[in-house]
């Protein structure tokens, strides 16, 4: 019988993760005696942990022990669990700003340059609406459109997409659930990757196209258009008007070229869902080995998931660029602890019961296993919801730990390419951003093969965070050149459109 395999991750560590799964008495490569059964990706104790002592696994804080643990025991949900503690956030300490290769030592990708100087690594037609009413009539005219087969005229167009959702009315006509509201749209709208826009609103809505046109100085021309249910004429009338608008804008799409852009225009969205005790061991440090080459070439990387860092957020202040920036980011941790306690949650009601299976006890522990994502180098700044994304390197954004309402944002921010982590087996895609799902470990890999684009599980077998993450680089460019993602083979990312909505809904 095979030795069963355990890792220590630091040496301050007193849990292993156990690669394999360890039966009742048999001794890891790198540990006691188990006492218990351990699950493949779960963890087992490497020392004596008295009741309210710390468990530590990345060298970090993940949860304190309810009751004696042994050396040998299997340490989960039953033994340990989550309390506040203190956190030194030493703001700026250790940020190693990146200085870019020289443009001409760039990598490159195939993409579109729009007017504004971003590129696009596709090139929709997006239809938008300003209300979840004027929802079917968009989704009739995308379908008319797939189903003409006229877009084989158009080869240079990736699609006609209808983004719909579910709010724009019964909402408060200010503050922060509407702001996002029109931080997104216009987001979506001004993405590189949709190279022209068709807007459509029912007409009495409280989110008025006109107001989001005159916030953002929108002039309707050749790449955006609007037209609302109520000033048309009706459904059926706005479906024709609409068709026609389609059709008179494909052809200027169709004109547009992919030519080679440095991989500095490559805004890369990071995000990861069904999480289990591998992420933060494998696919998230090889994702943050290629985000430290993406900043290095000059690139973007948007970080999110508020409710994910929680508690690694001390890990990301010290990477800070400047005290400013850390604070930012303390500053909307603080936000989401208000949020909570005004909706009668709590931060800990993350992980999911999936996530609990694969190995994930705490919240702490997810957190820095996600936090693995950004890499090493300096955090530049820190936005809101949807914001547009304008700094280089690692970046933040706040948004929940929903992986489409997260995802939605970053797109909106400006994200022209996505990196998805998934040990569960998450089966998201996006629209009009192509998502890369990378698998955390070899069974959901050869599980799910079809939705998974790379396999980091080969990282617990001897490959090297540095080879996956260049493995992982390199499938970005490809999939920015206009490579599919397997997520977009499959056909996901119309209905994985989900605005945050915050705020009452009345």
């Amino acid at each position: 019988m095979n030795t069963p395999r355990a890792l220590r991750l630091h040496a301050d560590d007193n849990v292993l993760a156990a690669v394999d799964e360890i039966p009742v008495g048999s001794t890891p490569s790198a540990g006691p005696t188990a006492r218990q059964r351990v699950p493949k990706g779960h963890k087992i104790a490497a020392a004596p942990i008295a009741v309210g002592e710390p468990v530590k696994k990345f060298g970090q804080i993940i949860g304190f022990a309810s009751q004696p643990i042994a050396p040998g025991d299997w340490v989960h949900e039953h033994n340990c669990l989550v309390h506040e503690f203190a956190r030194d956030y030493h703001f700026g300490e250790g940020a190693q700003v990146v200085t870019p290769l020289p443009p001409d030592a760039r990598a490159t990708f195939q993409g579109y340059k729009r007017a504004d100087g971003r590129a696009g690594t596709r090139n929709y037609l997006g239809i938008l609406t300003s209300v979840n009413c004027s929802a079917t009539v968009a989704r009739l005219m995308a379908r008319e459109i797939e189903k003409s087969g006229e877009l084989a005229n158009y080869p240079h167009v990736d699609g006609v997409i209808a983004l719909v959702h579910g709010t724009g009315c019964g909402m408060a006509i200010k503050g922060e659930g509407y702001e996002a509201l029109q931080r997104t749209q216009w987001g979506y709208a001004a993405n590189p990757n949709i190279g022209g826009v068709l807007m459509v609103g029912l007409g009495c809505e409280v989110f008025q196209i006109d107001k989001m046109k005159e916030r953002y100085g929108i002039v309707e021309g050749d790449h955006f258009q609007s037209m609302t249910i109520q000033a048309v004429g009706g459904t059926r009338k706005t479906l024709e008007a609409g068709l026609r608008r389609i059709r008179d804008m494909l052809p200027l799409l169709d004109s547009a070229r992919r030519t080679a852009i440095p991989a500095s225009e490559l805004t890369l969205a990071l995000q990861c869902g069904g999480s289990d005790g591998y992420s933060g061991v494998t696919a998230n440090p090889a994702l943050g080995a290629a985000v430290d080459e993406l900043v290095r070439q000059g690139g973007t990387a948007i970080l999110s998931e508020t409710p994910e860092i929680y508690g690694a957020e001390h890990l990301l202040t010290r990477r800070a660029a400047t005290r400013a920036v850390g604070e930012k980011l303390v500053a909307r941790i603080a936000w989401w602890e208000d949020y909570c306690a005004r909706n009668g949650g709590e931060m800990n009601n993350n992980p999911s019961p999936g996530n609990k299976a694969g190995g994930l006890t705490t919240i702490l522990e997810k957190s820095l296993g996600a936090a693995a994502k950004a890499g090493t180098t300096a955090l530049m700044e820190v936005y809101k919801y949807a914001e547009p994304v304008r700094a280089k390197g690692m970046v933040f954004m706040d948004t929940p730990g929903y992986d489409p309402v997260s995802a939605t944002g970053q797109v909106a921010g400006g994200a022209n390419v996505m990196a998805f982590t998934t040990g569960r087996g998450s089966a998201y895609g996006c629209k009009p951003t192509p998502s890369i799902k990378l698998a955390t470990n070899n069974d959901v890999y050869r599980r799910m093969e079809e939705d998974m684009d790379i396999n980091c599980g080969d990282v617990l077998d001897g490959v090297s965070i540095a080879d996956k993450g260049a493995e992982i680089f390199a499938k970005v460019l490809k999939v920015a050149s206009g490579e599919k993602s397997k997520s977009e083979a499959l056909g996901y990312g119309e209905a994985e459109f989900a605005p945050w909505q915050i705020g009452a809904t009345m």
